[in-house]
């Protein structure tokens, strides 16, 4: 029996100890934004990524057992509202094309800005080893700058409405936007 904490909770999987974090993520705890990322042995994409005691690693490299008794957070975990400073600045900077590799990417930069707040760009490209075939990688410089300034407070985003909020709801409460009231 593997246990862990994942997402804030205390898990514990009867699964082999020598299965990947991976499929137990997503096959035995229905985490699926944590995406099966093809070549394994961290010989993948990086969209398997999640924070292990805030590292961020390949899913698919470590093990249930090397997981034990460790913090794991997948990207539903890491704000469960978009609200994270990397959700909001993928969204308003446009990185999100297709979205197969969006989570191991904000997982990625989320570890970063935990660790460096101010990052440089050489800091940037050495902490997002993600592949990404429709090529958001000029973006993503942007992106982690932003979303350092909206971490220090020194910016605000207003980027996707939380999930429940429809975009009307969500225009009122913007002030440059008029959202003509019922008469």
């Amino acid at each position: 029996m593997s246990r862990m904490t994942v997402n804030e909770r205390p898990v514990q999987f009867d699964l082999d100890p020598r299965m990947p974090l991976l499929y137990a993520l997503r096959e035995a705890a229905n985490l699926t934004g944590t995406k099966a990322c093809g070549g394994g042995g961290a010989q993948c994409n990086g969209a398997c990524m999640v924070l292990v005691d805030g590292v961020a690693l390949r899913s698919c490299a470590i093990t249930l057992a090397e997981a034990e008794g460790r913090i794991i957070t997948t990207i539903e975990g890491l704000s469960r509202d978009r609200s994270h400073p990397v959700q909001q600045a993928m969204v308003a900077q446009g990185a999100i094309q297709c979205g197969y590799c969006t989570p191991g990417i904000v997982i990625a930069l989320a570890a970063l800005l935990q660790r460096n707040p101010a990052p440089t760009r050489a800091d940037i490209d050495a902490a997002v080893p993600n592949i990404c075939r429709c090529g958001v990688y000029p973006r993503l410089v942007k992106v982690a700058e932003q979303a350092a300034r909206v971490a220090q407070r020194q910016e605000r985003v207003s980027a996707a409405p939380a999930p429940g909020i429809s975009a009307e709801d969500a225009a009122r409460n913007v002030p440059a936007l008029r959202v003509p009231e019922d008469e």
